[in-house]
């Protein structure tokens, strides 16, 4: 019995020694540098959460809703931060489609990726912006995440867009490093865990 407790007590070490270090790998992984690039896939208002969040901490920023590959070329962009969620009406102003802005996005990111540039997928909205928020038979939140996150380099979610475990699974699945915040007034200190070394 004893040396059974012993193994049980080592095995238990091992696991935690283990866990410890996966996490303390994330918080390194989950870096990024400036000067950032901000832009949306979906044309909703949560780009402008990250904005003032961004203008307020001072950091080096530049504010595109439209974003495409030719913006890489007018700055040395180390990260860009691509906001999801869909705004039927936000994409009607603009004069794009759901189809417009996954193309854009897919052929940013990986050119992105291409430069090493760092892409972080954030999702700020709640699950207001999310497929139980929107009209009947609307999936162009989910087309955005699944545009986005799956492809990303770090995770910025607002928890309450995540009571599903949807961004949870894609950050497990795919070994993606998660920054969360539980709410709006949260954002600079998630903000700060990404850029601030």
């Amino acid at each position: 019995m004893k040396g059974f407790t012993r193994t049980l007590s080592f095995l238990c070490i091992i696991v935690f020694i283990a866990m410890t270090g996966t996490t303390e790998t994330f918080a390194q992984v989950a870096k990024a540098d400036q000067p950032i690039l901000l832009t949306s896939c979906g044309q909703s208002p949560g780009p402008l959460k990250i904005k003032i969040g961004l203008k307020r901490l001072k950091f080096d920023h530049d504010y595109n809703l439209q974003a495409s590959i030719e913006d890489l070329d007018k700055k040395d962009y180390k990260s860009i931060i691509i906001v999801t969620g869909a705004s039927l009406k936000g994409m009607g102003a603009a004069g794009v489609s759901m189809d417009d802005e996954l193309e854009r996005i897919s052929d940013l990111i990986k050119e992105a990726k291409s430069r090493g540039i760092k892409v972080i997928g954030a999702h700020v909205e709640g699950m207001a912006r999310r497929a139980q928020g929107a009209a009947e038979g609307d999936n162009t939140d989910e087309q955005s995440i699944d545009c986005v996150c799956p492809n990303s380099d770090i995770l910025l979610i607002l928890s309450k867009g995540n009571e599903d475990n949807r961004f949870t699974l894609i950050s497990n699945s795919k070994n993606i490093p998660m920054v969360s915040f539980d709410k709006n007034n949260e954002i600079l200190a998630a903000l700060k865990k990404i850029y601030e070394k």
